[in-house]
């Protein structure tokens, strides 16, 4: 699984993982679930609302790039000119 591959660091996620299985995969992993809890939870975990706040920028980022017709196709044949041209798609949102 690749949850056993992590190390440290934190698990930013939306209400659909959480699950007891993942929270206690994360905590053997040595890495924190930031994952808001489900309404139907008998007893809500608590998580780091400062953090979670930045799952929305970068989804919001992601949502960005994909605007782009090369990078949502992946119409460029190298790894290397699709690094390049998410690059400059990045520079050119941070710049707006």
């Amino acid at each position: 699984m690749l949850i056993e591959r992590l190390s440290g660091g934190k698990l930013l996620a939306d209400r659909a993982f959480d699950a007891n299985w993942l929270r206690e995969a994360l905590a053997e992993a040595a890495t924190e679930a930031v994952i808001p809890p489900k309404s139907n939870r008998r007893f809500p975990a608590e998580f780091d609302r400062d953090t979670y706040k930045w799952r929305h920028l970068i989804e919001n980022f992601f949502g960005k790039l994909k605007e782009y017709r090369g990078i949502a196709t992946r119409c460029c044949k190298t790894d290397t000119s699709f690094t390049a041209f998410i690059a400059i798609a990045a520079t050119v949102i941070r710049l707006r």
